[in-house]
């Protein structure tokens, strides 16, 4: 991905949550020269990767497979920051921009429409040896509600609503075209963009940065490179 076009993405989405009226934490709204200013006291942000995350996971086509997130609070294994994780997670609808899909092999996590469009997934079981299970019912709760749906069901998740996905569950999820741009969130177990992820197509989580213009929001996986590689 190129800068530009990550700096961008960010930019849009404060002006999504500005729209409606959802704030961020401080760190949030800081340039490269506030984080460098203030780089002696990121011990926990830089440990369990706060803040911005902009990824097109490797597709080379960010506008239909990508998404922009930002990461509010998170733990570690270790036992730094919280015993678990809160993100956002923003979504084009004129491309349908989807997340692809995956299943984790750890994390639980409930997915909820906070704002702005409708939130569209599409689920599967995992089979054994990580395959897409493309025959077994899916049982899943949607707001403490269980529902028993066939392999393959998209189900449409309206705002305030949510759902609750737990390893092994093939999942992936995008904003219903014409219903505006999406504010998903995120909250979950401990959350280990690293090794937690299981793509069900050869997938990179962090994208190749080409440098096109100046660094406006570091991301949550170049702050050793951008802060303290003086």
């Amino acid at each position: 991905m190129k800068r530009s076009e990550i700096n961008r993405a960010v930019q849009r989405a404060v002006e999504l949550l500005g729209q409606e009226g959802i704030g961020l934490p401080a760190f949030g709204y800081w340039k490269l020269e506030d984080w460098k200013q203030n780089r002696d006291r990121l011990e926990i942000i830089r440990q369990t990767m706060l803040g911005w995350d902009v990824t097109d996971f490797s597709s080379g086509d960010f506008l239909h497979t990508g998404s922009v997130l930002f990461t509010i609070r998170n733990g570690s294994p270790s036992g730094t920051g919280t015993p678990y994780a809160e993100k956002l997670i923003f979504q084009r609808h004129e491309t349908e921009q989807e997340i692809p899909f995956h299943f984790h092999r750890i994390k639980t996590e409930d997915i909820i429409n906070r704002g702005g469009g409708i939130l569209q997934l599409q689920l599967y079981c995992s089979g054994p040896d990580g395959t897409l299970d493309r025959e077994r019912e899916v049982e899943v709760f949607c707001d403490g509600i269980r529902h028993r749906i066939p392999a393959g069901t998209v189900v449409e998740v309206q705002k305030g609503c949510s759902i609750t996905l737990v390893p092994g569950l093939y999942h992936r999820f995008w904003a219903k075209k014409g219903a505006g741009d999406l504010i998903v969130g995120e909250v979950s177990s401990v959350n280990d963009d690293r090794t937690d992820n299981c793509f069900l197509q050869q997938r990179d989580r962090f994208s190749v940065i080409e440098e096109d213009e100046e660094v406006l929001f570091p991301l949550c996986n170049e702050y050793g490179k951008l802060l303290f590689s003086e």
